[in-house]
């Protein structure tokens, strides 16, 4: 298997009336990682996506598939989408059929399956996002959290390699996002290599494989998040704060709550376990459970 299966080299882009997106932007993307692109509004995240699957072309600058520059045919980009699907932030703008099961099919047909063919796959999409029960309702009576899966639904039917998502927490309850978080986890166990845009630093910290931090239209540092987001330097230049957990976490071990062997907490959870128990004991909690390492020491880290 290719160590990269997605890359931007040298991308610019701007847009009508001169303001510019893009600029000298690298990117990798190995397969079945999971990546979390950071940047401030503005930065250049959504645009970047938009490179990703085609729907845009730089002005300058390539884009690679395994290794092969993009090819830009109506028979290139059809290929190019079967493997890499883009859910943009707002589900209305990718909604379109009168039926979630309509909507969600619409994808397989158009690739020329037979209809048994596109029924099973369209099946597979909504047991993998757990909407079988709204298969005959209308689209425009669901709620937007269930757009948003449906949505997804509609990409994951055309089976890609690489899901790539425009803030797909976006609007959506704290219930909400475990539910989302929870399926491209699924998603990523199949095998789905996952790019998630996003100015959560807290989602990034805890979820992601590898972050890239963007200002201006230009990726500043790409790398592991307990790596990268300890940058307070960098971070600060880009806009970005460093994630309430790793800060937390930063000064529980300072002051020996947790021991220096057992790394950070990279979520909620991770952090909790290290606070002193409620009986009010002094003894930190048992860390052992922790396998991130401290920034620099990636051996033992945390199996996904």
């Amino acid at each position: 298997m290719s160590q990269v299966i997605l890359e931007a080299r040298g991308l610019e882009y701007s847009y009508e009336g001169g303001t510019q997106a893009l600029s000298g932007l690298d990117l990798t993307v190995a397969p079945g990682r999971r990546l979390a692109i950071l940047g401030a509004n503005g930065a250049g995240k959504s645009t970047l996506l938009l490179h990703l699957n085609g729907t845009l072309r730089p002005d300058r600058g390539t884009v690679y598939l395994d290794g092969h520059p993009a090819d830009y045919s109506r028979r290139g980009l059809i290929r190019w989408r079967q493997q890499v699907g883009l859910v943009l932030q707002d589900p209305d703008d990718q909604l379109f059929a009168a039926s979630v099961y309509q909507d969600v099919s619409f994808g397989p047909l158009n690739l020329g399956l037979s209809e048994a063919a596109a029924r099973q796959r369209v099946e597979e999409a909504l047991a993998a996002l757990e909407i079988e029960h709204l298969r005959d309702r209308p689209t425009h009576l669901l709620s937007f959290g269930q757009k948003k899966r449906v949505a997804i639904a509609g990409v994951v039917a055309m089976r890609p390699r690489v899901l790539v998502l425009d803030e797909p927490t976006a609007g959506l309850d704290p219930a909400g996002v475990q539910r989302l978080l929870a399926t491209l986890d699924r998603l990523h166990r199949a095998g789905t290599t996952l790019i998630l845009a996003t100015h959560d630093m807290d989602l990034a910290y805890g979820w992601a494989d590898e972050v890239a931090v963007l200002h201006r239209g230009a990726v500043l540092r790409q790398g592991p998040p307990e790596v990268v987001l300890q940058d307070a330097a960098l971070l600060a230049s880009a806009g970005l704060r460093t994630p309430w957990v790793l800060e937390v976490g930063r000064r529980l071990a300072a002051t020996g709550w947790i021991p220096p062997a057992a790394g950070l907490p990279r979520t909620r959870e991770e952090l909790l376990a290290g606070l002193p128990d409620r009986d009010g004991s002094t003894r930190p909690r048992d860390p052992a459970a922790w396998t991130v390492p401290h920034p620099g020491n990636h051996e033992g880290a945390r199996q996904r």
